[in-house]
């Protein structure tokens, strides 16, 4: 089983897109919605879901937000060992649970493919979304960014790595990309597979990823 942790704020347009993608590729899956003082109508689309999630949809909120603090508040929440973060304006579209998980006893995170869709159409990947290709790479290494690279709109972790290995609460963003750079000056690896895991990440003006993209 897999717990998903989802982080909202006025993410009305296509929260319900990545929920309901959770719903189609994973069995019983327990959904973790950490709300940052959310004021349009997301939580109740969230809600929308409670009949068929039940115990298994948390939402949780949080009023002193930063990226990491959040996600360190959803993995504190988590009932199962095997988490995938996902963003609230991500749609799961290929996933290989059991693959995940195997590639999880070799390495502290693995990341899937991200498609930007911007008004309906698929873009040209640039900039960050070069990254994104349909092979595997272990600790993959941005050369547009001179740092190592990983992703948090949909990423596979187990908890206790998290437990262990918290996000740093100070950063107000890349909070992964630091991460990263942490567990593979301790020893670790992590992996890419945009073979397996592949979601559409659709372009919202609140999506970091998107800034100075669109």
């Amino acid at each position: 089983m897999v717990s998903v942790i989802i982080r909202n704020r006025n993410e009305e347009q296509y929260i319900g897109f990545a929920i309901q993608s959770v719903l189609d590729h994973f069995k019983n899956p327990e959904v973790i919605v950490i709300d940052n003082n959310s004021t349009d109508s997301s939580l109740e689309v969230v809600s929308m879901f409670r009949p068929i999630l039940k115990k298994k949809l948390k939402i949780i909120n949080i009023s002193n937000y930063s990226p990491g603090a959040s996600l360190n508040k959803g993995v504190n929440e988590c009932s199962n060992n095997t988490i995938l973060i996902l963003s609230a304006h991500a749609q799961i579209t290929k996933v290989n649970l059991s693959k995940a998980k195997l590639d999880l006893e070799k390495n502290v995170a693995v990341f899937g493919q991200q498609i930007p869709i911007y008004k309906g159409k698929k873009i040209t990947p640039r900039y960050i979304w070069s990254h994104f290709k349909s092979n595997c790479v272990k600790n993959l290494y941005s050369e547009i960014e001179d740092r190592h690279f990983l992703h948090n709109a949909f990423c596979f972790y187990k908890k206790d790595t998290l437990i262990n290995n918290p996000f740093d609460e100070s950063l107000q963003g890349k909070e992964d990309r630091y991460w990263a750079i942490d567990m593979v000056n301790k020893g670790h690896d992590y992996y890419y597979d945009g073979n397996s895991h592949k979601v559409n990440h659709f372009y919202t003006t609140k999506g970091a990823t998107w800034k100075g993209i669109g």
